[in-house]
């Protein structure tokens, strides 16, 4: 090898270098570690191992049996063309392009799933599957970055002169955005730029795209995923110009004449104090608001979003956590009582109150929203009311779009089914393997599943904050460089008792966070024994600053006995009704555990009704119920009839077992509600 030969290696080593550098950050999945606005940072994919319990069981069900199913389905074109639109568009195959236009999204969502269980299982398959895969998406990619198969197969095959955001309906940005977010995790978890260079393409093709575009063409853009994909582009790469495409997303919103609430864009963004429209765009919407908060600590994007926040949480989210109550409806503000002029809404936030049961929509993917945006809000502020949301969300909207065994999924979640209902709903009262149109809930909640540990554990400049409880190991490094290690024990939510133990601490002080749950009353804390003198009001964080010690244990005790929920009586579908509450678990009646004759309407709870938690199994799976004596209503059969006198029976008793809400409907065709009468 000659001198100059020499010369050129070694500057090619020094540039592949410097860009390593100016890659390199911390890998966790929504990395704030350099966000001067968001007080609580990430933990890295792979510093937080489940290994008992709850969410141990959960992760392995979804290693094991929910990534490998999914993948069969989106990579069988005989059931999805998920795949295969790859294929075509990258020239492999001919054909033209199936299914809905985001089916590329729900690829990329499933890739981020593949991504974090090899973050932390570190198995080569998942890795070579990975592998696999990265080629054929970077072949569907045009040179000038574009990315979107229906759109690309469609020129390839010169068919209908199609252009890019044509049609608003089209969901290019939307499929852009998971493929950027998927491309960040699978950069953290592999160290691999492979998918990350094919995100840089296509995010520059959108910063370009929005620099020449008309306010009217740029509006061509529903479901905003990419306002969380371009800022954790961002952040991966340092390029300030993701960051001014990011900031000028939210500035354009409300700039067209004709703009709607069902888009979250009839006013600018920072009037607005409602949460309205499309519940999925809009919870991904209020996400991706968070983290350019996060980067600007601009003071009218979060007065904006707390706003919405209070509005969401208090008038129009579900008791399960769920989000989007309508199916179909009209707009409540962004519209006149003209008829020509009535602005519809879809799988939308309704009214404040407006919280129906058997045809609540409550998609899957707005749940999940409603967990990205409050994990967003509990990072920039460390306030426990956004965990409190996040926790109740996951346990029981988000779990219950997926089956026990991780096979079969609910695009929506009601909170009652009845068989008498004498009209049939838009979409399934029982889960499907596959959903046809509509699939983008099945790999969301694949990912969400996957990547719950993410979630447990948060660090600051002060020390740790312990967000959710599972029995788990913790191998992570505090913002001073400092290394700290932890094991946890505990079978919550089935128990409130939590014992951690400091395995390796560093010399100096730290504070353990540790959030005291908006539900509990009576909450303990004790270390090596001695109770921590401190009052532990329910949801906030109880701080403990001192010197660890490896060996140091320290035992949380949050009492969980069963409550009886009311709602506003504004709600009127709820009102003289209550649910059960048990810990974040909220509990449901199915049919299947009523006595012979008995139908789901008859039940009523009487308000001192003692329940007893019971270990049981579902579907292979161990939960635990809730065992007592109701009040059975006997009523004469409601034969064409809408109204009728009110009769009056001896009251009876009759055995009643609830379950948690998110297992509901895996022991066949049953009924199930939430809410039941209350016999006070």
């Amino acid at each position: 090898m000659n001198r100059l030969t020499q010369f050129f290696s070694l500057c090619f080593c020094i540039v592949l270098l410097s860009c390593q550098q100016l890659l390199a950050q911390d890998k966790g999945l929504v990395n704030t570690s350099k966000s001067d606005y968001s007080l609580l940072h990430n933990v890295d994919m792979e510093d937080v191992v489940w290994t008992q319990g709850f969410w141990a069981d959960r992760f392995q069900v979804c290693k094991e049996s929910m990534i490998p199913s999914m993948w069969h389905l989106l990579s069988d074109p005989e059931v999805t063309h998920s795949l295969r639109n790859f294929e075509i568009a990258a020239g492999l195959e001919n054909g033209i392009h199936e299914g809905p236009p985001f089916h590329d999204g729900d690829f990329y969502k499933w890739f981020e799933s593949v991504a974090n269980a090899y973050a932390i299982t570190k198995e080569a398959s998942l890795n070579q599957l990975m592998d696999q895969i990265i080629p054929l998406i970077a072949r569907s990619q045009r040179e000038d970055g574009y990315i979107h198969t229906p759109v690309v197969i469609e020129q390839k095959n010169k068919a209908n002169n199609k252009k890019e955001f044509q049609d608003r309906l089209d969901f290019e940005t939307y499929n852009m955005g998971h493929l950027m977010t998927a491309a960040c995790v699978h950069y953290r978890a592999t160290g691999k730029t492979s998918l990350l260079e094919v995100a840089k393409r296509a995010t520059d093709y959108l910063y370009n795209f929005y620099q020449k575009s008309s306010p009217e063409l740029a509006r061509n853009a529903i479901c905003p995923s990419h306002y969380m994909g371009v800022v954790e582009m961002y952040r991966t790469t340092q390029d300030p110009k993701y960051l001014e495409l990011a900031k000028s997303l939210i500035d354009i919103r409300g700039m067209v004449e004709n703009g709607t609430d069902h888009n979250q864009d009839r006013i600018p963004f920072r009037q607005q104090t409602q949460a309205v429209g499309h519940a999925v765009r809009a919870n991904y919407l209020y996400a991706g608001v968070a983290d350019v908060y996060a980067e600007t600590g601009d003071d009218s994007l979060l007065q904006a979003l707390n706003l919405i926040w209070e509005d969401m949480v208090h008038t129009k989210m579900y008791v399960t956590g769920a989000c989007g109550a309508l199916y179909d409806g009209v707009s409540p503000d962004g519209t006149s009582y003209q008829p020509s002029e009535i602005q519809q809404v879809h799988q939308a936030y309704g009214r404040p109150y407006q919280l129906p049961n058997i045809s609540a929509h409550n998609e899957t993917c707005a749940n999940i929203g409603n967990v990205l945006w409050n994990w967003r809000m509990l990072q920039i502020t460390g306030e426990a009311r956004f965990a409190d949301v996040m926790e109740l969300a996951l346990y029981n909207s988000v779990l219950s779009g997926i089956s026990l065994d991780g096979t079969r999924y609910c695009y929506t979640n009601p909170l009652q089914v009845s068989d008498d209902l004498p009209f049939d709903l838009r979409w399934s009262k029982e889960r499907e393997e596959y959903i046809a149109l509509s699939n983008c809930c099945p790999p969301n909640a694949v990912r969400t599943v996957s990547e719950v540990s993410n979630y447990a554990y948060s660090i600051s400049d002060k020390g740790l904050w312990l967000n959710l409880y599972g029995g788990s190991t913790l191998a992570t490094t505090l913002t001073d460089g400092t290394s700290l290690r932890l094991s946890q024990q505990t079978d919550y939510p089935w128990d409130g008792n939590i014992k951690i133990r400091v395995e390796q601490a560093p010399d100096n002080k730290v504070s353990f966070f540790f959030r005291i749950p908006g539900w509990c009353k009576d909450a303990q804390l004790k270390v090596n024994g001695k109770a921590h003198e401190a009052r532990h009001t329910p949801g906030t964080y109880t701080e403990i600053n001192r010197k660890w010690s490896a060996g140091d244990e320290i035992e949380l005790i949050l009492p969980m006995q069963p409550t009886l929920i009311e709602a506003n009586p504004l709600v009127e579908e709820t009102r003289n009704m209550v649910a059960v509450k048990r810990g974040p678990v909220v509990y449901c009646l199915e049919s299947a555990d009523l006595p012979e004759k008995v139908e789901m309407h008859q039940v009523a709870l009487p308000a001192q009704i003692a329940l007893k938690p019971k270990r049981m199994q579902i579907e292979n799976t161990e939960v635990v119920g809730l065992e007592g004596e109701a009040l059975l209503i006997q009523q004469q059969a409601w034969n064409q009839q809408l109204y009728r006198e009110v009769s009056t029976h001896e009251q009876q008793s009759v055995p009643v077992r609830l379950i948690p809400y998110y297992a509901w409907g895996n022991r066949g065709t049953t009924e199930m509600t939430v809410w039941m009468p209350l016999n006070r």
